[in-house]
């Protein structure tokens, strides 16, 4: 008997798994969409994928933890961090729910890697689970992904304004501004962060989210300034090499610039 080849689509709840999604929903009769929920996404996320649920007019099946969540994880650690050289909360809280889910059946898992990325990423390497590129097949970069979104009336998720990328409010591949902009517009969640970063105190080594200083030093007023004006100094180097080009997408590209490289985990980003 041939067995069942399964469609799914991981969502991240940012802009590539999105529009990945509004691309291949005529496309794939019988496509499975999926987001793997930490419970720590920012409200803009949940708010996009409602929105992209009725978009689609098929749900979107919300994947969690088997019980041991974040704080679980957290507490075995002593309050080790997770980090680019220890993503555990990627392994733990996204790719362990996708696998348990995807089981053993063969399943084609559909990426929003674009045709103008350079990057492989941080995904299922299950032999019974194949990871397949539409956009970089289709020749399609971050101009045609903006203009699928605009389209479909769904547009950018919220968190552009201050945000460049999907994923837990305190994830570690934020930039300094981004901590800046989790502060000025999720204070909560900003200070839930700090009281994340105080699980490792009595430690022999003190975990934080960033590197070189706690996020309670990061949120002092000097501090604040000084990182918002050598921003703004960045913005204004990199839109000088940018002609006509909106100081959204400047700040995007400047803060994706520098995860590019860093095989960031695709599961939670895109």
């Amino acid at each position: 008997m041939t067995r069942r080849i399964r469609h799914i689509l991981s969502l991240s709840g940012g802009k590539d798994s999105t529009a990945l999604a509004i691309y291949l929903r005529d496309r794939i009769e019988d496509l499975e969409y999926v987001f793997c929920d930490t419970e720590k996404e920012l409200p803009e996320t949940y708010e996009y994928l409602d929105r992209l649920q009725a978009f689609l007019g098929k749900p979107i099946v919300r994947l969690k933890h088997d019980g041991r969540d974040f704080d679980h994880h957290l507490f075995l650690r002593h309050g080790f961090l997770p980090s680019p050289l220890n993503r555990w909360c990627t392994e733990h809280l996204k790719l362990r729910p996708f696998e348990h889910y995807v089981g053993s059946d063969i399943a084609i898992n559909y990426v929003g890697l674009r045709a103008d990325e350079d990057r492989q990423g941080y995904i299922s390497h299950k032999p019974n689970i194949k990871a397949v590129y539409p956009f970089r097949e289709a020749g399609l970069v971050k101009e045609d992904i903006i203009r699928i979104l605009e389209e479909s009336g769904l547009g950018l998720p919220a968190y552009y304004r201050w945000r460049s990328r999907s994923g837990c409010y305190f994830c570690f591949f934020q930039q300094k501004i981004e901590w800046v902009g989790l502060l000025e517009n999720h204070p909560d969640l900003f200070y839930k962060a700090v009281e994340y970063e105080r699980w490792s105190e009595g430690e022999p080594h003190r975990f934080t989210w960033t590197q070189g200083e706690t996020l309670l030093e990061l949120s002092r007023p000097e501090r604040v300034a000084q990182i918002k004006r050598e921003n703004a100094e960045r913005l204004q180097a990199l839109g000088s090499r940018r002609a006509n080009r909106c100081l959204l997408d400047v700040f995007a590209d400047a803060l994706e610039d520098e995860v590019s490289s860093s095989s960031a985990c695709l599961i939670c980003e895109l």
